[in-house]
């Protein structure tokens, strides 16, 4: 067996595979979502926990955005989250 050496890989699993505790962990909270009552739980935790959930949403959503724009660019935009039943 050869010594290390910057670039050569000794162990480790191969590149892209994905890691099986994450892979069932992933499958057990979206079970627990489902038996919570999936969306509508959802929902009721945007409105009883604005903050945890815009946190959960901001970790679902890309951190980066690769775009190339030319031109003038104006964006505006507004999220409204309104209660079941108002």
């Amino acid at each position: 067996m050869s010594k290390f050496e910057k670039g050569n890989k000794l162990a480790g699993s191969r590149k892209g595979k994905p890691n099986k505790v994450t892979a069932e962990l992933k499958e057990m909270i979206l079970g627990a979502l489902d038996e919570a009552g999936g969306q509508k739980y959802l929902v009721q935790q945007a409105n009883a926990n604005p903050a945890s959930f815009l946190t959960l949403l901001g970790k679902y959503i890309p951190a980066e955005l690769n775009a190339k724009l030319s031109g003038a660019v104006k964006v505006n935009g507004t999220i409204n989250f309104i209660r079941p039943g108002n």
